[in-house]
């Protein structure tokens, strides 16, 4: 059920194409793009899952898992993990607004400075992460953090990951198809086994630029690779 919420002078409702739920964005800050709803339909929910959303921004990625699975699992609860508090306060927002508040947390932090209280404690991480390299050029910091490596990287996403998420539990992770190499050893190197992989293409035929995995705490050295899925923005 939705309840009315104050938005401020920049800000607006974008709505997310399912049931009329919304998500609250600000013309200033990074805005989400396909990337999170591609992860977040890429991510298979289970009943019970005690899901993370790393990297969460104003919280697009574990607001739209939630409404594509919400009827079908029982027992899902979130929590959004942002550093930022403008974005974490816009996911506020939102949770709010769709009167998600029994399923759903936001917590303002860093994910390298998780509370020991969520160790071990998620079935399933989900992160869109900052992925390119690079300086600022002309963007503000507060869009160029959402986009660039500058305050976390890849290799500190999958030690938190591994951190935070209990044996048996996924990550699913989206990034640069030409970072393959590096994503697979890195949640290596924390216990976290890649388990399913898919590749995004602008097209049919063309060459990805972007590849979602799943990657499992402990599993086992087995990987399904599935087919390119086109995008066509």
């Amino acid at each position: 059920m939705q309840r009315e919420t104050p938005l401020g002078e920049y800000e607006k409702w974008e709505d997310m194409l399912i049931d009329g739920l919304k998500v609250a964005q600000d013309e200033r800050l990074y805005r989400f793009t396909s990337d999170s709803v591609l992860l977040s339909k890429f991510a298979q929910a289970k009943n019970g899952d005690y899901v993370a959303d790393f990297c969460a921004g104003s919280g697009i990625v574990g607001l739209h898992f939630y409404a594509l699975n919400r009827h079908e699992k029982k027992g899902l609860k979130v929590v959004l993990f942002e550093m930022q508090s403008p974005l974490y306060e816009l996911s506020k927002k939102s949770i709010l607004y769709n009167g998600f508040e029994e399923a759903f947390k936001a917590e303002n932090c860093k994910i390298q400075e998780i509370s020991p209280n969520y160790h071990e404690k998620f079935s399933l991480i989900l992160c869109n992460p900052p992925y390119e390299t690079g300086g600022f050029d002309n963007e503000s910091y507060e869009k160029a953090v959402c986009r660039k490596e500058i305050t976390v990287t890849l290799d500190e996403i999958a030690l938190a990951a591994s951190k935070n998420l209990k044996y048996g539990g996924r990550f699913a992770l989206i990034n640069r198809a030409d970072r393959l190499a590096e994503v697979c050893y890195t949640l290596k190197k924390y216990g976290l086994e890649v388990k399913k992989l898919q590749f995004v293409a602008g097209k049919t035929g063309a060459k990805p630029y972007l590849l979602m995995v799943e990657a499992v705490k402990g599993g086992k050295p087995t990987c399904e690779i599935l087919p390119t899925l086109v995008n066509e923005k």
